[in-house]
């Protein structure tokens, strides 16, 4: 990998590792505290989080449609000023109205701001030679809910959750914003390829099996990010156990990411998409049966490993299947049911658990069992079973 691309991958990685750590994932640290101060409910807490990741779902088509024609920079520096505004809001908010207007700005941010901009600014970037770019990127991004976890826990317990917000508003206007204006490369080819961003892009079986196995999956992402903790204590493990096993998610994560730079990048992405659906099942079945905290870890662990490949798969798959050709667009068309579908999750999670407690990881499973389903359903092209990136 040359120098450049390298600088590339460390710069948006950067800036990925801050988007998810201080928008994404706070809820699973603050929204009890953040509730209980401004006077709401936990479930109007998560649902207007919901609402949220619908807003950013209904933009992504859009935001590919901009990031193939212009690259990714002024979409993402957009993104980074929407988060510092949003934080500052909520830190400042006292009533349901200004918190509820925090997190609209914050699911625009979303929108503009997280993996699937990112990919698209990658593929727009490097074309069908972006796999190593975005496995790159989430390898440094899979650190996010281990550095953004601690250090909000951290924040909210020695200044107060507003102060905490505050700070991460800060650094993005100070780190997220120059990564993503100053730092990272434009494209040079724009008025090649602002006819073919208009053309449309059909509909067909794979892409349907593609948003089924991704809407499936980023519906677990998207409980277990909110409600890790909650889940691992209803199966028997300590706060204490939770929160360490927590903080095994995004090691998980990188380690299953070295694996898909390496040996697994010999093969079809596809085959790695497969793969990564198969550990959270495994993972659930240790820890229902034997419960505790080394079992949390185990779980912990798998989770992390399964997640961490989807994740590169949800950008790999269908550049591989389809081309760098109107690839943000597509990558919009896909995320939206699946942004969608999980913008509900935080919510259902939230109620199940209280139904189910650590049941719900059934749920979790099947979701999982569906999504391996579905993409083995779409066929391997064999020319492409010993690619090597």
């Amino acid at each position: 990998m040359d120098q450049r691309r390298l600088s590339t991958i460390l710069i948006l990685g950067t800036a990925q590792t801050l988007a998810w750590g201080s928008t994404y994932y706070l809820p699973a640290v603050l929204a009890d505290e953040i509730a209980r101060d401004i006077g709401l409910s936990t479930n109007l807490f998560f649902g207007t989080f919901s609402a949220s990741l619908i807003i950013s779902a209904l933009i992504g088509p859009k935001v590919g449609r901009m990031i193939d024609r212009a690259g990714g920079n002024g979409v993402l520096s957009a993104s980074s000023l929407l988060f510092a505004t949003a934080l500052v809001l909520l830190a400042q908010s006292h009533s349901y109205l200004s918190f509820a207007a925090a997190w609209v700005l914050m699911g625009i941010g979303m929108g503009l701001g997280l993996y699937d901009a990112a990919f698209a600014a990658l593929g727009r970037l490097y074309g069908r030679d972006a796999r190593g770019a975005i496995t790159g990127i989430t390898l440094l991004a899979g650190f996010a809910s281990t550095i953004g976890w601690p250090l909000t826990a951290w924040g909210a317990a020695d200044f107060g959750w507003r102060e905490t917000c505050l700070a991460w508003a800060v650094a993005h206007i100070l780190i997220g914003l120059p990564c993503n204006y100053l730092f990272l490369p434009r494209p040079t080819d724009l008025a090649a390829t602002i006819k073919a961003a208009d053309e449309p892009v059909p509909i067909d079986r794979t892409m349907v099996l593609l948003a089924l196995a991704f809407s499936a999956a980023w519906v677990v992402t998207a409980g277990m990010a909110a409600h890790f903790p909650r889940i691992v204590e209803a199966a028997g493990a300590t706060p204490t156990q939770a929160i360490a096993a927590g903080a095994l998610i995004g090691p998980a994560q990188v380690a299953a990411r070295l694996l898909e730079a390496g040996l697994l990048s010999r093969f079809h992405p596809l085959v790695s998409g497969r793969l990564s659906m198969t550990t959270h099942p495994v993972g659930t079945a240790i820890l229902l049966t034997a419960g505790g905290g080394i079992a949390a870890s185990a779980f912990a662990v798998l989770h992390g490993m399964g997640n961490g490949i989807i994740t590169i798969a949800r950008g790999t798959v269908p550049l591989a299947l389809y081309g760098p050709k109107n690839y943000g667009y597509r990558l919009g068309l896909l995320g939206a049911p699946s942004r969608f579908l999980s913008a509900g999750a935080p919510l259902a999670f939230a109620l199940l658990i209280d139904q189910l407690g650590a049941g719900v990881l059934l749920v979790s499973s099947a979701l999982c069992v569906l999504a391996f389903a579905a993409l083995c359903m779409i066929r391997l092209p064999i020319e492409s079973v010993t690619h090597a990136d």
